[in-house]
């Protein structure tokens, strides 16, 4: 009695100060977030639609089901964890998706995170009103 072996691609995304843990089994593409329904996790559509964009680049987005684990950060930074681990369990699906995905700018990490406040200014740049008198 052999176990049926489940084939099973994971993918971890990072955007500012969230981590993404993407798991892509295959299915009928559901997208599940930390619980719940995609749709239902993000506050807007257009951010489900934007990390739903790699599977619309290669062309499998009723091919697998989507569980995803994610953590830190607003759900902008969110999103664009789970969009960059999603292409990463792709390419691990499937090299072919790579150049597709590449030439999209999917496999590239956003490394924008917030300039720390510095002593002497009210933020990370702005610096206090000038007085003449």
């Amino acid at each position: 009695m052999a176990k049926k072996q489940e084939v099973i691609y994971r993918g971890t995304g990072r955007r500012k100060t969230s981590v993404a843990q993407v798991v892509l089994t295959p299915g009928k593409g559901n997208i599940v977030v930390n619980g719940k329904p995609a749709l239902e996790f993000f506050p807007y559509a257009t951010l489900v639609q934007d990390l739903e964009q790699p599977l619309q680049i290669t062309g499998v987005r009723e091919e697998f089901d989507i569980t995803v684990k994610v953590a830190g950060g607003g759900f902008t930074g969110q999103a664009g964890a789970t969009r960059l681990g999603i292409a990463r369990a792709l390419v691990e699906a499937s090299q072919d998706y790579k150049v597709l995905l590449r030439h999209a700018g999917m496999l590239t990490r956003d490394s924008r995170i917030k300039e720390r406040k510095k002593y002497g200014l009210r933020g990370a740049r702005r610096a206090p009103q000038y007085s003449k008198r």
